[in-house]
């Protein structure tokens, strides 16, 4: 860990709705951030652009594992965020391989081992999703919750984040169903706000990448605790 000095971040699942903010927000915040992007990426060069604008680095290590453990070897970063995951229709578009089990799950192990072997002292943040659980039915939540054993199993120091539905106005991908839940919950719970019932706001109501990377920055670098499962109403923390 860089005790005394400048922090430093890995983040994985970078081009994503929260990895953006996240970071963004890091960076921001003076940490010194390594975002992570796929080698076979199209988009390589304007992720390169956008994050370098932002004053973060970019790795294009391959999701193999001697070589990301060789990566976070070298850079031994003080947090390594997991904010990877698939859609159902990408799950549905792809083979068994390509689904939850090998990207939401399989990545994130490949990541927690990864850290484990190569930079055990960091802190390894890892964005799950509300309503994971042992019991949980869908192979979505099974990916997850195998994905949050993995991680509370390597020995690393953790942060496991819950959030509720994550979306915006602003994100890229297109979720129209999504963004309507999304609209038509916000307004019940503001609701619900206005008459008194802020736990059931606070527990259910929509969020966006704004305000849960804020949440993701803000635990992470004011962590006392080795082991942290923070819910939805934890996770909302307004802006920096």
């Amino acid at each position: 860990m860089n005790e005394g000095s400048k922090k430093s971040a890995f983040v994985a699942g970078a081009t994503g709705y929260t990895g953006q903010q996240v970071v963004r927000i890091l960076a921001e915040q003076g940490v010194d951030v390594v975002a992570h992007v796929r080698p076979d990426s199209s988009s390589l060069e304007r992720w390169r652009e956008t994050f370098e604008g932002w004053g973060a680095r970019v790795d294009t290590t391959a999701w193999e594992q001697g070589a990301m453990t060789a990566t976070l070897s070298e850079l031994r970063p003080d947090l390594v965020y997991c904010l990877i995951g698939t859609t159902r229709a990408r799950d549905k578009a792809t083979d068994e391989d390509a689904g939850y089990e090998a990207i939401d799950f399989g990545l994130t192990d490949l990541l927690v081992g990864a850290c484990a072997a190569g930079s055990p002292e960091s802190r390894f943040v890892y964005l799950s999703a509300m309503g994971v659980s042992a019991s949980s039915a869908s192979a979505y939540y099974k990916a997850r919750w195998k994905a949050e054993e993995s991680v509370r199993a390597s020995g690393l120091s953790y942060i496991i984040a819950r959030p509720g539905l994550i979306t915006g106005p602003d994100r890229d991908e297109s979720r129209p169903m999504e963004r309507v839940a999304g609209v038509v919950s916000g307004a019940i719970f503001k609701g619900l706000s206005a008459v008194g019932a802020d736990k059931l706001h606070d527990r259910y109501a929509p969020t966006d990448a704004v305000e849960l990377a804020t949440a993701l920055v803000r635990r992470a670098l004011e962590a006392t605790d080795d082991q942290a499962v923070l819910e939805t109403p934890e996770l909302r923390c307004g802006r920096l």
